[in-house]
């Protein structure tokens, strides 16, 4: 198994990894041992797959937001929806970033109601007019309905998401 690890800011290079490691020929079946806290709501694919890509993300990075728009469906529709790559996202909220924390913890209350995808496309999309303001709330609700919005503040609220998204800060410092 090849893990390959992306931080926003490698941009194209993941891509470019990735398409390299299939020019390897590399065995299909190899387990995921090796990869730890994965959190089902926010992987995508077959836990079969050769390869795994866990993606390091800011929702307020640029950068990140610009892999996440030019290559982020690509991979997905030509390697994870083929059994080639299984792909976790991980949360990775810069300091630097006022709002990034808030968005993480809205993406996985997100997540545990079934709606990541959608949110994290909208937290994306949207990363000019929420970042500002921090009106991650507000971007939110644009794409779930009330009832869903109901349930992910009162996860938010409830303040347990920030465990996981911690795992996912100090996973990433161990491997970048």
């Amino acid at each position: 198994m090849i893990r390959l690890r992306s931080a926003g800011w490698l941009g194209g290079a993941a891509l470019f990894t990735l398409l390299f490691a299939f020019a390897l020929g590399l065995k299909a079946g190899q387990s995921l041992s090796g990869v730890t806290d994965i959190d089902p709501h926010v992987a995508e694919g077959s836990k079969n797959a050769p390869i795994v890509m866990e993606v390091f993300s800011d929702y307020q990075c640029p950068a990140c937001k610009t892999l996440f728009m030019t290559t982020n469906r690509q991979v997905l529709d030509n390697y994870v929806s083929t059994g080639k790559v299984y792909l976790i996202h991980r949360d990775f909220p810069l300091p630097m970033h006022a709002h990034s924390q808030v968005a993480a913890q809205y993406g996985r209350a997100a997540a545990q109601i079934g709606k990541f995808d959608v949110v994290e496309q909208a937290l994306f999309e949207n990363q000019e007019k929420w970042e500002q303001t921090g009106g991650v709330d507000g971007t939110v609700a644009a794409v779930l309905s009330p009832a869903e919005m109901t349930r992910v503040r009162a996860l938010v609220k409830g303040g347990t998401l920030n465990a996981a998204i911690q795992k996912d800060v100090a996973l990433g410092r161990c491997t970048m």
